[in-house]
């Protein structure tokens, strides 16, 4: 499986992770974006990471991640249900040149939103762009909103991502005083190690080998943007049949963009007559 995430415990440290890895799945997320190289940088990385937060999804819902601010590169978009059904997306300037994080993202927010059935509201924490990389930006996260020492090691490119996240739980100084220290530094070898091409066991081994690692089962991750017509015949009919006539009159036909997903819908005067005919979402 190349698509995954993969938890773990070094039982004897009480310092918990994840790995991620995605092939497939991220290329077909870039498929027909031509993101500029930067962009794909940054994406990448939030992807895996998004993934590795996935943990907080125990039951039925969605954990949606986006950055917002005012440079280059204004807004990036990654969610992901409980099932690790991954989408995302980025908006950018036309011209993206190779800039630093800062310089891409602007001054704005990380805005973390869960959802779950469980839950009578979506819980959402925000915290400021604070960061040179879309990693310390999610480490300063967790250290504001999970009171959890975390470190990210991260690794984007065109043909796959990579990512591990180390925690230290409260009871770790007690089994060990040095064991968080020892173990960001080992985990910071990984950039030397051909991530790619190697599975979560054989990376954490070759990281700890003189840690006892407990290793949970693999978790798949696909992508998550199936085509759902009955969601834009919803979102119209919402709209009204005397504005979408309007669009229709103007334009001589109805044509909406799902961003996320990449995926256009056009429709002519019979389609928005039957769906206006035919209230409900199994019209075809």
């Amino acid at each position: 499986m190349n698509n995954y995430v993969q938890r773990f415990l070094l039982e004897n440290l009480d310092i918990r992770g994840a790995v991620v890895h995605l092939d497939s799945v991220w290329q077909e997320m870039l498929q027909d974006r031509n993101y500029p190289e930067s962009v794909v940088q940054l994406l990448g990385d939030m992807s895996a990471t998004t993934l590795l937060l996935s943990g907080n999804l125990k039951q039925l819902g969605r954990l949606t991640v986006q950055l917002k601010g005012d440079g280059p590169v204004p807004m990036l978009v990654i969610d992901c249900d409980e099932s690790l059904h991954l989408r995302g997306m980025a908006k950018h300037v036309p011209q993206v040149g190779m800039l630093p994080a800062p310089d891409l993202l602007g001054h704005g927010q990380l805005v973390l939103t869960l959802d779950m059935l469980s839950m009578r509201e979506a819980y959402q924490s925000i915290v400021p762009l604070d960061g040179d990389t879309i990693a310390e930006i999610f480490e300063h996260y967790f250290k504001q909103s999970e009171q959890l020492p975390s470190r990210l090691f991260l690794a984007t490119s065109d043909n796959a991502i990579f990512g591990i996240l180390l925690q230290k739980l409260p009871s770790a100084d007690q089994q060990d005083p040095d064991g968080w220290t020892r173990i960001e530094a080992l985990a910071s070898t990984v950039q030397d190690q051909p991530m790619f091409s190697l599975n979560a066991e054989e990376i954490l081994t070759r990281l700890f080998m003189e840690e006892a690692i407990r290793i949970f089962e693999a978790q798949k991750v696909s992508y998550g943007c199936r085509e759902d017509p009955a969601k834009i015949y919803n979102m119209l009919q919402s709209l009204g049949r005397a504005e979408v006539n309007a669009i229709l009159q103007e334009c001589g036909e109805v044509i909406v963009h799902d961003d996320i997903c990449n995926r256009e819908y056009r429709f002519d005067a019979l389609a928005i007559d039957a769906i206006f005919r035919e209230a409900g979402p199994t019209i075809h």
